[in-house]
């Protein structure tokens, strides 16, 4: 485990969460964090990340601390995401944008975002808000997950009318239902599940937990959740992406940029295979590092240079 006292200097330069978790402030924030910090054997205060409880805990605090979120809950069992990682997401979402705008980071309620699998914890879309005021869609196949992000979004008046919830109907498809008639997104926003089957999500669980130190590592206690659809699909990330590489031929003029995070790297190859015999017109990767884990965003849109000047004038 990182020790808590380090700088986290791969993090983007706007990411929030560059400097050591500050107990002190996020206790003041959250007082119910106070009884999960403990000083640590490098001497400093810390939590114990392997403790699930402990981790949702401080991601409460992360989120009102950083972000003005009152009030955030999720149902046991559902996967609770690092802040810092889902942060580096949307700032490098924005300087994507950014990029096609004069270098000036389009904000406020006429940039739309569509997360695909937004899970019941709505991280993307409170830090897409929070940080730049974009407005979003959250769809999901799990309606659990889905009323969970809802119940966050209408119990915190920062967010509410600003965060639309759908439920995909459809564990088949994954813009289609989603996306309405005329509709138009400037950039989707994707973690797909990266295990393919439910024997693969449990030994890379018991990988994670070994590497916390639990000690019946061979059966973990998820410190991060998650339910199966959040975690494996049916032939892992790539089979994820390729149908979304598919689909997203159909919404092509509805939407500027689709995105979605890679994390193995041995899966590029055959992503940008798939996004050329798709005929777009451009692709990005961005390489995102938390720690140890390095993560790519690849980017695509089938919008030609004169297309994406016409769009851009909206924001």
């Amino acid at each position: 485990m990182e020790k808590s006292g380090a700088e986290k200097s791969t993090l983007h330069s706007r990411n929030k969460h560059r400097s050591r978790y500050d107990f002190k402030a996020l206790t003041n924030s959250c007082a119910e964090l106070r009884s999960f910090v403990s000083v640590n054997k490098y001497g400093d205060e810390s939590i114990d990340f392997a403790n699930p409880v402990a981790v949702k805990i401080l991601n409460k605090a992360l989120l009102k601390h950083f972000y003005q979120i009152e009030i955030w809950d999720i149902p046991e069992g559902y996967l609770c995401p690092p802040i810092p990682g889902r942060a580096d997401y949307m700032h490098y979402a924005a300087d994507l944008l950014a990029s096609c705008h004069h270098q000036v980071i389009p904000k406020g309620k006429k940039v739309k975002v569509l997360d695909v699998g937004v899970g019941a914890n709505c991280v993307y879309p409170i830090i897409g808000h929070q940080e730049y005021g974009w407005d979003f869609v959250g769809s999901d196949i799990d309606d659990v997950a889905t009323r969970s992000a809802k119940n966050i979004v209408d119990i915190n008046p920062s967010l509410k009318n600003s965060i639309e919830l759908r439920l995909q109907p459809s564990k088949r498809e994954i813009f289609k239902h989603i996306i309405h008639k005329e509709e138009k997104f400037d950039l989707t926003i994707c973690n797909p599940p990266f295990h393919a089957s439910a024997e693969e999500a449990l030994a890379g669980s018991q990988r994670k937990s070994r590497n916390l130190g639990q000690k019946n590592y061979s059966k973990p206690v998820l410190n991060f959740g998650g339910q199966h659809s959040e975690l494996w699909t049916q032939g892992g990330e790539v089979g994820f992406i390729s149908k979304m590489i598919e689909e997203s031929k159909s919404f092509k003029s509805q939407c500027f940029w689709f995105t979605s995070l890679i994390s193995k790297s041995e899966n590029l190859p055959g992503v940008y295979a798939m996004l050329n015999r798709a005929e777009v017109t451009e692709i990005r990767t961005s390489e995102m590092s938390a720690g140890n884990k390095i993560t790519r965003i690849v980017a695509w849109t089938y919008l030609n240079e004169e297309q994406q000047e016409d769009w851009v004038k909206n924001w």
